[in-house]
């Protein structure tokens, strides 16, 4: 096991057919995974998959063994953002060549019609071999022209200290390209903070900030 988050956990593991060393996510609950969150997780899996780009993790296959839904990606060997960075902030100019790399990623992804709205540091891998950020997690992906929403009924969906207003709060205005440049900009901030933008003591007092705070 090399991650775990609230959508599904991550192993690393060999493809035998072709080889070589894969990263497969499996979603949490397996069997007991309800219909929503099956349909979530192959949705990170769907967008991920038509996104071929250096810097954006690659999907390689999708599928279901023995109830349990996973799929299989590029195996990056490095640390993400959040671990790199740590609590010393990077010096500006190494910041801004991972930005550009980051914002030229989520720019292709947009030309795609997909939107990422989970970005913020632990979501971007650096490859340890040539230290090019890969941005990865599509879980909150959404087709930028689909009608359904991925939002579960009264669950805030995303990281509440990179979250953009607006999808904090449906009231605040439609999530849209506008949120994922907000994220680039959370991301930036932390790299040259080594905070994040907001940071309250609870899950509700980051989400006041958010909403509230300059």
């Amino acid at each position: 096991e090399i991650a775990r988050g609230g959508m599904g956990v991550v192993y690393r593991a060999r493809q035998r057919r072709l080889g070589r060393t894969v990263a497969l996510k499996l979603i949490l609950g397996g069997q007991l995974a309800t219909r929503e969150f099956v349909h979530r997780f192959r949705a990170e899996a769907a967008a991920a998959a038509a996104l071929q780009h250096p810097n954006i993790v690659a999907i390689h296959d999708v599928g279901v063994h023995d109830g349990n839904h996973f799929f299989s990606m590029d195996y990056v060997e490095g640390q993400n953002l959040a671990q790199l960075v740590g609590n010393r902030p990077l010096p500006a100019q190494k910041a801004a060549c991972y930005m550009k790399q980051i914002a030229e990623a989520i720019h292709y992804a947009h030309e795609q019609g997909i939107l990422h709205r989970d970005l913020k540091p632990s979501n971007v891998l650096v490859d340890a071999a040539t230290d090019q950020p890969r941005v990865t997690d599509f879980g909150l992906a959404k087709w930028l022209d689909g009608e359904s929403s991925l939002t579960l009924t009264g669950q805030v969906l995303g990281s509440p200290h990179f979250m953009p207003p607006e999808q904090a709060d449906a009231r605040r205005g439609k999530v849209g390209r506008r949120s994922d440049v907000y994220g680039l900009g959370g991301i930036l901030y932390f790299l040259l903070t080594a905070r994040p933008p907001f940071q309250g003591d609870s899950l509700e007092a980051t989400l006041g900030q958010v909403l509230n705070v300059e």
